[in-house]
């Protein structure tokens, strides 16, 4: 049986787009800098750094994202996160290719082992979108395919690592890969006697919300593996009704629903927009997770705020909010066993306590 999304069209420009079809609005996404600045009314001054940022890191925005971006404002934080600029070729020290040294965790193609008991798959090189941010920009997506064999190699490893119990699906975006694939990857891994879930990290249900069929609902709902989807959401103004209705369609179906976000100068840094994104996550079914520290990739250093601000307005988001609209403040280190979480401020104390520790 086929089972079909309600048909919604949009008129860009001169273009029709029918969202019945996700992957072809996966495949009209803007990839033209030009284009991108000349929907969004933005001076045409700003052309030649987003071209020659996009050479090394291309643009790629799709439809339904870009209606929630305003027009003419070249501030606009949904823009930002997608927008190349000519600041992203400046070279800044401590900031390179392979932040987390991702290539020594990396011990057959297409699989990355760095924490115990979990490990993560390159389900897909490619992305709906091309986040300015992504700490994998520059990650060799050519060396990590997933033919057959890798596939056969990967489970082959799976199976020799019975401490392995959770299996996390990345990329790129998983779920930029068809239903048809991701359900025989699935019954494989449900073969292996000791995985009990599966983890998948995507920005597609935010991008382009009609990726969230019926049939991929069923699918992970029918999965004997116990599936949680991460999203990544940095504003709450990324959350617009189809998005929202996609995420709590997926959570009445059975899928756990947790988010991270990156801490963004220009972006989410401020208390009044991070509270909007927990009570905006909360409303759709979605817990808020973490709140990531910029990881230090070469292209991205225009992100970076404090570490002792991003502290600060991690105790004002506990002083403000119940525990669990708090997402927890932590950044990756390269070598650490797990993420290192970071001790907010709060306003009580009045001091800034430095202590950190390992969490799983």
């Amino acid at each position: 049986m086929v089972h079909r999304t309600q048909s919604s069209v949009q008129t860009i420009g001169n273009e029709i787009i029918s969202d019945s079809n996700w992957q072809h609005t996966l495949q009209a996404s803007i990839t033209d800098p030009q284009q991108l600045l000349s929907y969004l009314q933005l001076d045409a001054s700003l052309l030649e750094g987003s071209m020659a940022a996009s050479h090394d890191f291309p643009l790629r925005v799709p439809r339904p994202y870009l209606q929630r971006i305003r027009p003419g404002d070249p501030n606009d934080p949904l823009l930002l996160q997608i927008l190349p600029q000519a600041s992203e070729r400046q070279v800044t020290p401590g900031y390179n290719n392979d932040p987390l040294e991702e290539a020594d965790s990396n011990p057959v193609p297409g699989l990355i082992h760095k924490y115990q008991g979990r490990l993560l798959i390159i389900t897909s090189g490619g992305c709906a979108i091309n986040c300015r941010y992504c700490f994998r920009r520059h990650f060799p997506y050519a060396d990590n395919s997933l033919g057959k064999e890798q596939w056969q190699e990967i489970l082959r490893y799976l199976r020799q690592h019975s401490d392995v119990d959770e299996v996390i699906f990345s990329g790129g975006d998983p779920l930029a890969t068809p239903d048809s694939r991701l359900q025989g990857m699935i019954e494989d891994l449900a073969t292996i006697p000791h995985l009990r879930r599966l983890r998948l990290h995507s920005r597609l249900p935010v991008v382009i919300p009609a990726r969230i069929t019926p049939a991929f609902i069923a699918m992970l709902a029918n999965s004997p593996l116990q599936t949680i989807l991460v999203s990544h959401i940095n504003h709450p103004r990324e959350i617009d009704t189809e998005v929202a209705t996609a995420l709590q369609r997926l959570q009445h179906g059975g899928t756990t629903l947790l988010n991270q976000s990156v801490l963004l100068k220009g972006v989410n840094d401020d208390l009044t927009t991070l509270q909007d994104l927990s009570h905006r996550l909360f409303a759709c079914g979605v817990m808020p997770y973490y709140l990531h520290l910029l990881d230090p990739v070469a292209g991205a250093a225009h992100f970076d705020i404090p570490e002792q601000r991003a502290r600060h307005l991690a105790g004002q988001l506990s002083d403000s909010l119940p525990g669990y609209l708090v997402p927890r403040l932590v950044r990756e280190v390269a070598g650490a066993s797990a993420k290192v979480p970071l001790m907010p401020i709060l306003a009580a104390s009045g001091k800034a306590d430095r202590h950190t520790e390992l969490t799983g």
